[in-house]
């Protein structure tokens, strides 16, 4: 028998190598006596993503990937969307694209990189930033995170999805993220459902 499942469609080339990580800790926060396979994330820009058809392709490339036990998970950033009003729908679209498998739709407002702010002081001293660096005041209304990072780097680096996003969500602190942005306690609590589904 195939091993649950957590399929992923992510936007982000960074997001291919950091989305796989940061869901391995959730889940081994959540259900530490269970393994979960999370294959490597299909990648759609935001554009087709959102289009006529396009989540719909996106669910249906992953929705084999571990049998008949396979969650799917779409994860991009919200931009300037409202996750509570882009959300929903692209779910209703998702859900309707396979009925027989547990999907979830996360849109990190406004990007995958707000959650690193909200967790700044955990990442003091990680990949070049400050050794004093601390969250802004309100993380998820930000624009430009990885141009906040980059100014917050003490390496005279820029920061790069690519190279420091897989590094960053290795260790940044998933409960001070929870605490200060909800699109990621969204995310925290959509792993944990599917993650209930796909393993009883």
């Amino acid at each position: 028998m195939m091993p649950p499942t957590i399929a992923t469609v992510v936007e982000g080339q960074g997001e291919v190598a950091a989305v796989p990580a940061l869901l391995r800790r959730i889940v081994a926060e959540i259900s530490p006596e269970t393994w979960i396979d999370v294959p490597r994330p299909y990648r759609i820009g935001r554009g087709s993503l959102v289009k006529a058809g396009g989540i719909e392709t996106a669910v249906a490339a992953v929705a084999e990937q571990g049998g008949a036990r396979t969650g799917v998970l779409v994860l991009f950033d919200a931009d300037d969307d409202l996750p509570c009003v882009l959300g929903p729908h692209l779910l209703a679209r998702a859900a309707a694209a396979r009925t027989d498998r547990p999907s979830s739709v996360v849109l990190a407002k406004r990007e995958f990189e707000a959650w690193f702010l909200a967790a700044a002081p955990s990442l003091r001293g990680v990949r070049g930033l400050a050794k004093d660096l601390d969250a802004p005041a309100d993380p998820e209304q930000r624009r430009d995170c990885k141009g906040w990072l980059t100014a917050r780097r003490t390496d005279k680096r820029s920061y790069k999805p690519t190279a420091d996003q897989a590094a960053l969500a290795e260790v940044f602190d998933l409960a001070m993220a929870r605490a200060n942005s909800p699109s990621f306690d969204k995310m925290w609590r959509d792993v944990e459902r599917l993650a209930k589904k796909i393993t009883v």
